[in-house]
């Protein structure tokens, strides 16, 4: 179906389901409305925003087969009874994609803090208290393991679409084995770590400035996994990045915070930083390898600008530790931009 048939099916399914939900929720009969972009995302689901001059609604489109809604439903279902706040479903049509949303906000984090008009501290701590209280759920055996097979593919993302793909490089001889070496490194310390419920977007961009605070978004691939992977991600962001400096704060904050929580963790900081620069080592290679994928496979190039701030996450760890040397030499060998 293209997608401005999806659309019109999206609209037709709205008048559907508006009138019941208002009268059910005592809110009237809903306005003449208009439905406008809201966001879109590097996967194939779309939002809109639905309003009438009273109230504001969400629709997310996310097209079968590509997308499956029912992961979302589930994972809101389970972090609303953590407390964290995210989108009730007010209606849904699993088999079409489609869903509709309470508006959690106009801005996220990343937006405010881009424009200068936030205490970034003050973000971030409310962003740790939602991470710590989701982390505490027992969610063994409700959400997939992020196993040594999922973690061994997202790397393979970083060969087969960044250098392959884009450079036209082709790991061989000691360049193979040292990457080989590199991934049974990170797989082994992210294996090795206390399991929690893992986001695996928890970033600024998905982030709502939002009444409680922060509105939770984006969390429909979330898995049972490494404990460091969430925190890592929030502070060494896609589109963000802080100083070294502020970035051990605050995960020396989120050390305090999990502990007190009796959230698992490294008993020192310094084991803790290690898990987590490892942990995001693993990431950055990930998503350098995603952004080539959405470039050439998808067309969307403009993600590949944030490769360069990946590479820089990546030199810093390496130079913090001796054992990610062969992964130094490896990416020093390699060009940077793609052949002509």
């Amino acid at each position: 179906m293209s997608v401005d048939g999806r659309f019109e099916n999206l609209v037709a399914w709205l008048d559907g389901c508006l009138p019941p939900l208002f009268a059910a929720r005592g809110w009237g009969l809903p306005g003449a409305a208009v439905l406008t972009p809201a966001s879109s995302d590097a996967s194939f689901r779309r939002y809109f925003r639905w309003e009438d001059g009273t109230r504001s609604l969400i629709v997310m489109d996310a097209p079968p087969p590509q997308e499956d809604c029912r992961p979302f439903v589930k994972v809101a279902g389970l972090l609303a009874a953590a407390g964290v706040h995210v989108p009730e479903i007010l209606a849904a049509d699993l088999e079409q994609g489609f869903l509709l949303l309470p508006d959690l906000g106009r801005q996220t984090y990343l937006e405010v803090i881009d424009a200068g008009n936030a205490d970034a501290d003050a973000l971030f701590e409310d962003a740790l208290q939602a991470l710590v209280a989701f982390q505490r759920l027992p969610v063994a055996g409700q959400l997939p393991a992020y196993d040594e097979a999922l973690l061994r593919r997202e790397l393979q993302l970083f060969p087969d679409w960044y250098l392959q793909r884009h450079l036209g490089v082709t790991l061989e001889g000691a360049a193979l084995a040292a990457w080989n070496a590199t991934c049974d490194l990170l797989v082994a310390s992210a294996l090795a770590q206390p399991r929690v419920l893992v986001h695996r977007d928890y970033m600024p961009r998905n982030l709502m400035l939002s009444t409680p605070n922060p509105g939770v978004l984006d969390f429909q691939d979330a898995v049972h996994g490494p404990v460091t992977y969430d925190v890592t991600c929030l502070f060494k962001d896609a589109f963000l990045s802080w100083p070294e400096a502020r970035v051990e704060g605050w995960l020396r904050r989120y050390w305090q915070l999990a502990g007190a929580a009796g959230i698992p963790l490294p008993a020192s900081f310094e084991e803790f930083q290690r898990a987590s620069d490892l942990m995001g080592a693993q990431r950055h290679l990930k998503v350098i390898g995603i952004f080539a994928r959405i470039c050439h496979r998808d067309g969307k190039p403009k993600y590949l600008t944030d490769v360069p701030r990946f590479f820089a996450y990546l030199d810093a760890v390496i130079a913090r530790h001796g054992e990610l040397a062969p992964l130094g030499e490896l990416l020093a060998g390699l060009p940077r931009e793609a052949a002509a």
